[in-house]
């Protein structure tokens, strides 16, 4: 895939464990859900070596980066105990880490952080910021990268009633400046940091997730180099409410997603489908590039 338009700064690299991520194309992070009531994919991926296949399948498929998740964080989710996380994810990590690809655990634990960068993950991606008590002293000592979250509220309640902004985009931006400068101060190095405005955690499912979406550049914590931002819409209930589809059905709306977010300056897209985002992300690439040169050429 081509780079990026040079009249945009690129993000820095981001420190991610035994990688150090650079970004002249978005990277494609492929989601492995290990959990039985996921939204998309719940019970699919449960038996490891269901999830072990569907791993390398999206290896060769071109995944950057693989997300492993155990437990699901759909809203109204109800929370897994520890012992139950730790045995969904830690094996996988542990037979995935001799594959010459990143592994990311979703999680907000800090025992599971602590058990999994152990076992080899390189990014620990928390939807809480790394908000719960321990979960800066569990990630501090390592060089894995962090991925930021706003979230507003908790899976179990944040899309009860009418979630609330004074206005969305300068609100989660103010959340994850705040969020990046705590990390910061606790002695965690810039270059480990990406954030990701939360696409769905706490947002009203048009209104606040689309005005994200339209400015996402403006989500991230202003500095002179871009923060790496992560977008994850794959099959989310946005992509729902405007086709009309179910989860499953919403392949074709999630791609659209993906590449108006590349469009907008994600850095990394989180997706179920890796084979179709990476397709649909040459064709954008290549017709911006041919934009591009036309501007060149006057």
């Amino acid at each position: 895939m081509s780079k990026v338009d040079s009249s945009v700064p690129l993000p820095e690299p981001l420190q991610c464990g035994r990688f150090k991520l650079t970004f002249e194309r978005p990277l494609v992070m492929g989601i492995l859900n290990v959990t039985p009531d996921s939204f998309s994919d719940g019970g699919m991926y449960a038996m490891r070596g269901d999830a072990l296949r569907q791993a390398e399948r999206m290896m060769l498929e071109g995944a950057d980066i693989i997300d492993i998740g155990g437990e699901s964080t759909r809203p109204g989710a109800p929370p897994v105990p520890l012992d139950e996380e730790l045995e969904r994810v830690i094996p996988l990590v542990e037979q995935l880490h001799g594959a010459n690809v990143p592994l990311s655990v979703d999680t907000y634990k800090p025992e599971v952080m602590r058990r999994a960068l152990s076992a080899g993950a390189d990014l620990i991606n928390d939807i809480w910021g790394f908000r719960m008590p321990g979960a800066i002293d569990a990630v501090r000592d390592s060089d894995c990268g962090l991925c930021v979250m706003h979230m507003l509220g908790e899976p179990q309640t944040m899309q009860l009633g009418e979630p609330h902004y004074v206005d969305v985009v300068s609100d989660v931006r103010h959340f994850l400046e705040e969020r990046v400068a705590t990390l910061q101060q606790a002695g965690i190095a810039r270059e480990r940091i990406c954030v990701d405005p939360g696409f769905g955690f706490g947002k009203a499912v048009v209104e606040h997730n689309y005005a994200l979406l339209a400015h996402l550049r403006d989500t991230a914590p202003r500095a002179a180099s871009p923060y790496p931002i992560l977008a994850g819409m794959s099959r989310k209930s946005m992509v729902g409410a405007v086709t009309a589809r179910p989860a499953p059905e919403r392949v074709a709306g999630s791609i659209a997603a993906a590449v108006c977010a590349a469009e907008r300056g994600a850095a990394i897209l989180r997706v179920h489908d890796v084979a179709q985002t990476l397709d649909a992300l040459k064709v954008w690439a290549t017709l911006r590039d041919a934009a591009n040169q036309s501007r060149a050429h006057g």
